[in-house]
């Protein structure tokens, strides 16, 4: 219903490119152009500044965006609450999840979710916690799953998960001598592979080292790899060791392909949590975030 212009007005002024809006909406780059060429027309002035093939916004650009963004929001608000007087859930809905939620938690509750609210619309970026709450600051999505650590004050985060870090071996390149135990001396020693910064793991990691007194940079680290199954893959053929999610590890601690090794010192916990920008939740938001927690009530 609402003015498709603003929608391509929107696309092109997040993606700074008119060939990205035209792949984005799946319209042709003349139609995009026509419709941005409507809007200047319309309110005499100019949205864009052209340098060449790049472009920025101008000082109305800006002021356009502030209201689209807003605007867009309210006719989302509207289609839903429309489509509520019959009972019918409908919507967009614009996910963010850190990878270890993307590929360890979701996955079953998506499915069962498009089943429930076959046409509430979903989209979902996989990308590390920080990116998360970037993305959410930008209006590039509407909610976001990441791992726990507070950070932004204009950000609301509501845990909906308890989660374990665990560091663990493999158990078929990794001898007898590496113990079940570790001192925090050991640790200090064994070899480890981490995930990459900017991820909630390795916040994680660093927050419980730092109640210990411990800094990051005490620690054998040989590598940071940027997902937590490129580290499992590393694992399988190396005698270092990995800090993981116990979610990402459960089927091959049940294979016998990894064991854990305790640190008795170290406790890592965290919690999965929502986060959205303040005062500004969409609908579906609140739709997908009751419905996890149910499913994982039932887990």
């Amino acid at each position: 219903m609402s003015d498709f212009r603003l929608k391509v007005f929107y696309s092109v002024a997040k993606n700074l490119s008119f060939t990205k809006a035209s792949q984005e909406l799946f319209v042709s780059q003349p139609a995009i152009t026509k419709h941005i060429r409507e809007l200047e027309g319309m309110y005499q002035t100019r949205l864009f500044n052209r340098l060449g093939n790049r472009i920025s916004l101008t000082e109305a650009g800006q002021v356009m965006l502030e209201h689209c963004e807003r605007i867009l929001s309210e006719y989302r608000r509207l289609e839903y609450d429309m489509h509520l007087l019959h009972n019918e859930y409908t919507g967009q809905l614009r996910l963010g999840a850190s990878t270890t939620i993307a590929q360890y938690i979701l996955p079953a509750v998506l499915a069962k979710f498009t089943e429930k609210f076959p046409k509430i619309q979903i989209s979902l970026i996989d990308t590390n916690s920080r990116n998360i709450e970037q993305a959410l600051q930008e209006h590039v999505i509407d909610l976001g799953m990441v791992e726990g650590v507070f950070r932004s004050p204009v950000l609301k985060y509501e845990p909906f998960l308890c989660d374990e870090l665990v560091p663990v071996v493999s158990c078929t390149n990794t001898d007898s001598e590496i113990p079940d135990e570790l001192t925090l001396d050991e640790l200090r020693a064994m070899p480890l592979v981490l995930r990459e910064r900017g991820s909630g793991t390795l916040d994680a990691i660093e927050m419980v080292l730092a109640e210990q007194g411990l800094k990051l940079s005490s620690l054998n680290v040989r590598m940071h790899l940027g997902s937590t199954e490129s580290i499992k893959s590393f694992l399988r053929y190396s005698r270092c060791m990995g800090i993981v999610s116990i979610f990402a590890v459960e089927r091959e601690l049940k294979e016998g392909l990894f064991r854990i090794v305790e640190v008795p010192e170290l406790t890592f916990k965290r919690h999965f949590c929502f986060v959205s920008v303040q005062g500004q939740e969409a609908e579906t938001s609140v739709i997908f975030s009751r419905f996890v927690r149910q499913c994982l009530q039932s887990r």
